[in-house]
Parts: C-alpha cells; sequence; structure tokens
C-alpha cells in the first residue's frame, strides 16, 4: 500500500464568484521509504500541497474533488479530530523557516519536552532522556546544554536539526519538508539533506521533499514531480527527469542553474510571471504557454494531458520532443576590470566585538581579523564562507555601517576607515549596499518611486517630477515597467522588490555595489534574471561589486575573483576559476564537496567536518 496517493485530487479558490483551481487533476503516488521532490517556483503549489495534507488551507480555499490517501485513509474526509491524531505522529513536518517552528520564548528542552507529552512518551525523566537522544542523533553536539538555550541562541541549521529531531521523534510515515534547505549555508544545506536522508532510511519514512532547486531534488529523491501553476508538468524517475527532461519548463529551470563544472554557459531566463489566478480563471489551453520557448499555436488553445514519454516517466506537453532543443544562451559579453590603481585597498582590516557575559563581564569576539584585498574598477569579487565567517561584517565595515577595530580602507585613494562625517560623505559617493532581504530593507508605506530615488531627497536634488522621472528611468533599465514607480513593495514579488533594491543603489551612481547575499532564497529563475541583470549593468555602467553569497555556483558564474573566509579570516583567495577547480584549503574544499554536482549520476558525500567543527566550538559569529 502506498504511504501518499493523490488521485485527480483539486484545490480551488474563490475568485469574483467562482472557483479556480489552484491545484488541478494532481495524481501521484509515494510508496514507503521512498522520497518524492515536487520542484517549481514560487506560486506553483508546491506548499499547497503540504497544506492540504494537514488541511491547514487559507481561507476561500478548498479541496473541489479528488482523494489524498495517506495509508489507505482519504484525508480529504476525515474527521477533523482524527486527522490531528495523525499530524505531528504518522504525518511530520519540517518548515522552510527553522526561527519561524520554534517559539522563541520557550526552550528548546521545553518544547521537545512538550511534544513527547503530546505523543505520550512516559514521564518528564523519560522525555529529558529521550530528547538528549534526539538531539544527538541529528548530530547536535552538547545535547544536554542545548535543552536549556532559546531558538535566538542557536544558528538557523542548528534550529532546523532541531525541527528534524523533533519530525522523526514519533519514527513518522510520513515527512513533508518544505523548503528546509532555503537560504542555509552550502554546508549546513549540505548536512540537512543528509540527515534527512540519513533518518528517512533509518526509519523507513516516506519523504515528501519541496524545493525549487532541480539539482538538489535530483541528487537526492527518487521520484520528481515538476508542477507549474498548480498543474503536473513533468513526473517520473529523478535522475531520468533531470538527465532528459521532457517538459519546456523542466528544461528551462535546468538551464536557469549555474554550473560549478566545465565550461560556463549562459542561464536561461524565463520572461514573465507565472500566471495568477485571474489569468487561471480563463485559461483554455497550457499554462506555461507565454512562457514557454518552443511555444506552438495548439498549445493556447488545447490543455495538454499527461502523456507516457518513457517507463514511469510523464509529460503534459503537446509537443515534447521540441524540449530538447532548448539550449542555454551564450555567455554575455564579459566587462574586463580595469588595470589602473585599485578603485578600492582593505589592509588587515580587524573588527572585534565586545559580548556582554553579565553585569560587569564582557569577553571580546574577533569578528574579523587580517583581512586583505583589493578591488579595481569594473571588478566583481566574490565572498564566500558559512555563516559567522565574517562576511556580512567586512561588507558592512567597507560602506561605513560599521566602524572597524583596526586596518585601513582606502576608496580612490583616501583613508575612510577613521569613519568621521567627511569619510562616510566620501563613502557614499562611491559605493552603495544592496541588502539581502528587500521586504525588510523597503519602506513598504512608501511608494517605489519615492524609495528609489531616496538619496536624491536626502540631498534636495530635483523636485518631485524630477525625482519620478529619475525613478521611472532607473525602473526601465532594471527591466521594471515604469508605472511601477506608483506602486508598494508589498505589490511586487521577491524578485521585482530585488530590482526595486539595486536601482534605489545605482541611483546615487556610486562605481561600487556591495552584495549582500541578494538572491539568497530566490526561485532558480528569477536568480537567472538577476545574475543577468548585473552582468549586464556592469557592461553598461562600468561599476565594481563586492558580491557576498554562500551559493559557489553564482559566484563561479558572476565573480572575477572570489575570497575565502573562515572565522573572520581569508583563508584563500585568487581568480574564481582557478580556486574553484584546484583548492589548495582544506576548507575551501569542504564548501566545494557540500555543493551538489552538476551530474546527478555522481556519488555526493558532502563532507560537512567544518560546520560541525563550528557547532562543536561554539562559534558565536
Amino acid at each position: 500500500m502506498d504511504t501518499l496517493a493523490a488521485r485527480k485530487l483539486s484545490v480551488s479558490a474563490a475568485l469574483a464568484g467562482r472557483p479556480v483551481n489552484v491545484i488541478d487533476n494532481l495524481d501521484f503516488t509515494l510508496a514507503p521509504g521512498r522520497i518524492l521532490g515536487i520542484v517549481g517556483e514560487s506560486g506553483a503549489g508546491k506548499s499547497m500541497i503540504g497544506r492540504t495534507i494537514a488541511q491547514l488551507l487559507p481561507p476561500l480555499f478548498s479541496v473541489s474533488q479528488g482523494e489524498l490517501m495517506f495509508d489507505g485513509q482519504d484525508l480529504v474526509t476525515m474527521a477533523a479530530e482524527d486527522r490531528r491524531e495523525l499530524l505531528g505522529r504518522d504525518i511530520a513536518f519540517v518548515p522552510q523557516e527553522p526561527m519561524s517552528g520554534l517559539n522563541p520564548v520557550l526552550t528548546i528542552g521545553r518544547q521537545i519536552d512538550e511534544h513527547l507529552a503530546r505523543l505520550k512518551v512516559g514521564g518528564r525523566r523519560a522525555r529529558f532522556d529521550r530528547a538528549i537522544e534526539m538531539l544527538e542523533a541529528v548530530h547536535l553536539p552538547r545535547a544536554r546544554e542545548l535543552l536549556s538555550k532559546y531558538p535566538h541562541q542557536l544558528s538557523g541549521g542548528m534550529c532546523q536539526r532541531v525541527l528534524i529531531a523533533m519530525a522523526f521523534a514519533s519514527r513518522p510515515k510520513l515527512l513533508v519538508a518544505d523548503e528546509p534547505t532555503t537560504a542555509l549555508d552550502v554546508t549546513i544545506q549540505a548536512r540537512i539533506v543528509q540527515l534527512i536522508a540519513e533518518m528517512q532510511r533509518q526509519d523507513g519514512t516516506s519523504v515528501v521533499f519541496i524545493t525549487h532547486d532541480l539539482r538538489l531534488a535530483a541528487q537526492i529523491c527518487d521520484e520528481i514531480l515538476v508542477l507549474y501553476a498548480g498543474r503536473v508538468a513533468e513526473y517520473g524517475p529523478a535522475r531520468e527527469i533531470f538527465a532528459r527532461p521532457r517538459h519546456p519548463y523542466t528544461r528551462c529551470l535546468q538551464l536557469a542553474n549555474p554550473v560549478m563544472s566545465g565550461a560556463r554557459r549562459g542561464l536561461f531566463t524565463l520572461p514573465e510571471r507565472m500566471p495568477g489566478l485571474a489569468a487561471l480563471s480563463g485559461l483554455t489551453g497550457c499554462a506555461f504557454a507565454s512562457r514557454c520557448p518552443v511555444v506552438k499555436d495548439d498549445c493556447r488553445s488545447v490543455a495538454p494531458p499527461p502523456v507516457e514519454v518513457g517507463p514511469a516517466h510523464r509529460a503534459a506537453c503537446l509537443h515534447s520532443e521540441l524540449t530538447a532543443t532548448i539550449a542555454a544562451p551564450d555567455l554575455p559579453a564579459e566587462a574586463e576590470p580595469s588595470a589602473a590603481a585599485p578603485l578600492l585597498t582593505v589592509n588587515n582590516l580587524g573588527k572585534t566585538f565586545r559580548v556582554g557575559r553579565g553585569f560587569f563581564r564582557h569577553e571580546s569576539v574577533e569578528a574579523v581579523k587580517n583581512v586583505n584585498f583589493d578591488l579595481a574598477d569594473n571588478e566583481f569579487v566574490g565572498i564566500v564562507g558559512e555563516s559567522g565567517s565574517g562576511k556580512s561584517t567586512v561588507a558592512r565595515m567597507l560602506c561605513g555601517l560599521e566602524t572597524t577595530t583596526s586596518g585601513t580602507v582606502a576608496l580612490a585613494g583616501r583613508d575612510v576607515s577613521a569613519g568621521d562625517a567627511a569619510a562616510r560623505r566620501h563613502l557614499r559617493a562611491y559605493a552603495q549596499m544592496v541588502f539581502q532581504d528587500p521586504q525588510s530593507a523597503l519602506n513598504p508605506r512608501r511608494r517605489v518611486g519615492s524609495i528609489v530615488t531616496q538619496s536624491m531627497e536626502a540631498t534636495g536634488t530635483g523636485d518631485r517630477a524630477a525625482r519620478l522621472a529619475r525613478a521611472q528611468a532607473l525602473l526601465s533599465e532594471i527591466g521594471l515597467p515604469p508605472e511601477a514607480a506608483l506602486r508598494f513593495p508589498p505589490q511586487l514579488s521577491g524578485g521585482q522588490r530585488q530590482r526595486v533594491n539595486i536601482a534605489r543603489a545605482l541611483c546615487a551612481e556610486p562605481r561600487i555595489l556591495i552584495a549582500d547575499e541578494i538572491v539568497s532564497g530566490l526561485d532558480v529563475s528569477v536568480q537567472a534574471q538577476l545574475l543577468n541583470l548585473l552582468l549586464r549593468l556592469r557592461r553598461q555602467r562600468g561599476f565594481a561589486m563586492l558580491f557576498i553569497s554562500h551559493d559557489l555556483s553564482v559566484v563561479r558564474y558572476l565573480c572575477d575573483k572570489v575570497l575565502v573566509m573562515y572565522r573572520g579570516e581569508v583563508v584563500e583567495s585568487g581568480p574564481t576559476a582557478e580556486v574553484f577547480d584546484n583548492p589548495q584549503h582544506a576548507y575551501t574544499k569542504a564548501l566545494l564537496a557540500a555543493v551538489p554536482p552538476d551530474d546527478p549520476s555522481s556519488a555526493w558525500s558532502p563532507s560537512t567536518e567544518a560546520s560541525d567543527r563550528d557547532a562543536a566550538t561554539g562559534n558565536p559569529l
């Protein structure tokens, strides 16, 4: 008997009094002990499947037809009381954002104890022993000490391991992991994936692994279901789908990912966005037709049924034979870094924080030490390393958001490390920062046009009409319609908000952009758009960039040079291709080993020694 099976399952939403299917005729099976990957962009309906399993659909959403069978029982028609008994015991969940999955005001031990009590695990002492056993099973060091800590005292990766331990505490039959590795460091991501697979094999649990990363899904999943606008685009064996995709959407997702081996290639970018509810309500043909690079006339009028294209392999495409003709675009023409004197020179840069250990006691933490590098005009330099390695601290010092403890920063021949008013003015004239999270970086109560031209407003440059015209010109330059200037940030998608973030930085005509994890957590298609946008802007405007990222494949695609940081120090640096193809430092080798290979048939045994060593020594950064 299958652990989970969807049969003609449809979930609809009420739109202007009429139902619109957000999940349409979904069919799949998940056998015991197997891993099913569900892949697609944001808005594809991936998380809606998890919500349907738990029957936690948003208001005005409901199952309109079909069955969702768990262990022979229909979750759709099951009584709410019976379903609650299953959730957390036979069906477990690992959420996307670990901090939101844990109560911030309760200790880890209290939360695990409450979970075990709900599972009716013995008395308090038995639950305490079981909690330590659970944390040790997920390879968390000093488990006894962790029980007394609060979630904010742990890293994101450690919180995710706590949630995995809680999920597997009851040895569930089904685990739903919703983007469990999004925005985590590459080594932590490898550890989380390895951990889920390890415990899944140990307990024989079936897993639904939701992700936007097709390459990662191909490495760990047995089958993959590619979802587009709530419709099944492709379904079949994971490695078969990755090696020979038969739906154009799957192929486009594959080509949107930068590669870690072989020759660099261009990134495929999908136009427009996935259709929303209004577009789906009047849909007659293929949902992907408006974005498909091999679309034909009949695709716009005939809804394609899933058809067999190989053993246990189905694709919903009228012209699946054309998928193989979709190729990666040529690499954009690259701008050469200037051979003149460096625009930015960093010498022996250091930063020490004083951390409170009581009312009178303080401890010094050396977050950055002896960092040295140059940045030439028109050069892109990447900084990679795990959380706590000092990457963002370096960036904040370079743009004046943190003072330096030691060393010097020379920008265009002037020392700006003193941090006085004159130095800050010089910094603002030459360098601008693009922050990681556009949602928190953009004021939701200001219109986009006002946000983009904040630097003009601060200096009293131009009147309101001039600033609006400037905002519209910048928005057009970054690929947004000029009318977006009149919208508010919540009315834009995550990728569009990040473009606004970039436009705001460009408004000041900087010669250096400092970009801190600006593509972290975005869909691969949106990520590809932003990476190609940065390369185009570099050719047109001729600026340099310091690009901070935990995604090594993105740095390989974008950057001329790379700095590898570990515990506040640069342990390896040089041209990106040389460092990644022939790493010399053990830490660089560990980072590269944690990246899933481009070929899913390759063995993947990620090294996680570095991340475990940090956790074991309590790295506070």
